[in-house]
């Protein structure tokens, strides 16, 4: 099967995980046609050779939907955003979390971060659009953040409202992004660091030795 040839190509090149989902009901006139989603998530910090790699991974993924003979529409990752080209249409309109949501990788914690049952919330994601028949993985529906608070409890800036996500109320605001920019801001002159990380560190999901274990939700 399809599925299983470009799912193997991928992992065999450095992918975490990757899933396919149907995205007709969220298409716009700017992809119609491309009704299948490939979302392929890496296991590692984002910085440039994170960026390299999943650049790498999606031109892997639209090379063997082009010998195929399907078309394909590679989405960027949020870091490596391309301005003043076709592509940058469709950001306001397509979400990396959305895609990977949609093919059962994971769901929206109360931190904002795509949260992985085996990753936690360290994936770093990037998508690739066909019309390939790929078959449609089962989403994820609601967060299974459970009762745990961590990150909302430990977040420097307060940021993080406390409320969680589910695909009948996307757009809820789960992270305050002016209190968490202002942080970053303070951050950089402080420590030269962009971020605080404190809401991946902290994650019971996303911790270190967690693969295997089991994951005790907070009540």
């Amino acid at each position: 099967m399809i599925d299983d040839e470009i799912e193997r190509e991928l992992l065999n090149n450095g992918a975490a995980i990757v899933g396919f989902t149907e995205i007709k009901e969220n298409a716009s006139r700017d992809i119609a046609g491309l009704t299948r989603a490939v979302s392929i998530g890496v296991d590692r910090k984002l910085n440039e050779n994170t960026v390299s790699l999943l650049v790498m991974l999606y031109k892997k993924a639209a090379r063997f939907l082009k010998s195929k003979g399907y078309r394909y529409l590679c989405i960027p990752p949020d870091s490596d955003r391309i301005k003043d080209k076709f592509i940058a249409k469709l950001y306001h309109v397509f979400d990396h979390k959305m895609a990977a949501t949609s093919a059962g990788i994971g769901w929206v914690g109360k931190n904002g971060l795509l949260i992985s049952p085996e990753y936690g919330p360290r994936l770093s994601l990037v998508t690739v659009l066909t019309n390939a028949p790929l078959s449609a993985g089962a989403p994820i529906e609601f967060s299974m953040c459970g009762g745990c608070s961590l990150c909302v409890d430990f977040c420097p800036s307060n940021a993080i409202t406390g409320r969680e996500w589910s695909r009948y109320e996307p757009y809820v605001e789960l992270v305050n992004k002016d209190n968490c920019a202002s942080h970053k801001k303070k951050s950089v002159k402080l420590k030269g660091k962009p971020n605080c990380g404190m809401c991946i560190n902290i994650c019971p999901y996303g911790r270190k030795n967690f693969k295997g274990a089991q994951v005790v939700q907070i009540i």
